[in-house]
């Protein structure tokens, strides 16, 4: 197989980065000597304090950065900057990325021209992409949307046009960056609901948050960021949390830290 030929394989491993650092113009490494996996259908929480990483990993994921140096290898293809071109229409639609701000990644003048985009853009017939429209706005509960511009949506309303413009790729793997980020409370709920039901689905969920309650809710696995920019930790959510020490030390909590995290694993999906 020649290396810009896109291949993605049905192997169980989805992500593989060996050794890969990287950093913004005339700034110090973000990422250093990192690695990583991740499988399929996998629930993945990436923690740490703010400026640790987090955002540059998801984003490399996505393939929205490249490593600067080591290997990223994703559904059994390498992938890099020089490659990427020719393998970038099916890679997006494998992987969708929520960005933190959703306004970010709205663009159109109606919430329907948004969700449509996309499909459009792969080729799809306008009246299958209309029957998709109408099944993910019931879903999401956006019927009512689908004529306004996005502009005048409240933060709650952007992040589910947000999210549902990348499910109509219906991608296998979701990375969302801080996903409830200026949610109001049934908001959040809403979100927690719908990546339960990804995830049941056969989704694979990669996200970042600094929100701990949200954490064992949605993913099984967390990787933790030191301040230094490295992986402090690789471990399953129970022990993760349970380790108080570790959290104060990479700042993600303070000292007044008290929440015992068996207390709301008791409100795991069933």
């Amino acid at each position: 197989m020649k290396s810009n030929e896109w291949n993605p394989t049905h192997c169980a491993e989805i992500f593989r980065l060996e050794h890969i650092s990287y950093a913004y113009p005339q700034s110090e490494p973000v990422l250093k000597d990192l690695s990583l996996h991740v499988t399929a259908g996998e629930r993945l929480s990436i923690l740490g304090a703010n400026g640790c990483g987090k955002s540059t990993l998801l984003k490399i994921l996505a393939g929205l950065l490249f490593p600067q140096s080591g290997t990223l290898t994703a559904f059994g293809t390498p992938i890099s900057e020089k490659t990427f071109p020719s393998l970038s229409g099916l890679y997006h639609r494998k992987v969708g990325f929520i960005f933190q701000d959703s306004e970010v990644q709205l663009f159109c003048s109606t919430v329907l021209e948004e969700l449509a985009f996309g499909p459009l853009q792969l080729g799809l017939s306008k009246e299958t992409v209309r029957t998709r429209i109408d099944e993910l706005a019931a879903m999401l509960g956006i019927e009512s949307l689908l004529e306004k511009p996005p502009f005048r949506l409240s933060g709650g309303e952007k992040k589910k046009v947000a999210i549902g413009s990348v499910l109509m790729m219906n991608p296998d793997v979701l990375i969302l960056d801080e996903p409830t980020n200026s949610l109001d409370p049934r908001s959040q709920t809403w979100l927690l609901r719908l990546l339960q039901a990804l995830s049941k689905a056969g989704k694979t969920l990669i996200f970042s948050t600094h929100n701990l309650d949200l954490v064992p809710q949605i993913s099984d696995r967390a990787v933790l960021f030191d301040e230094d920019h490295s992986i402090a930790a690789d471990l399953p959510v129970r022990l993760l949390l349970k380790d108080t020490e570790l959290l104060k030390r990479v700042n993600l909590v303070d000292e007044h830290f008290h929440t015992h995290p068996w207390d709301f694993l008791q409100g795991e999906t069933e």
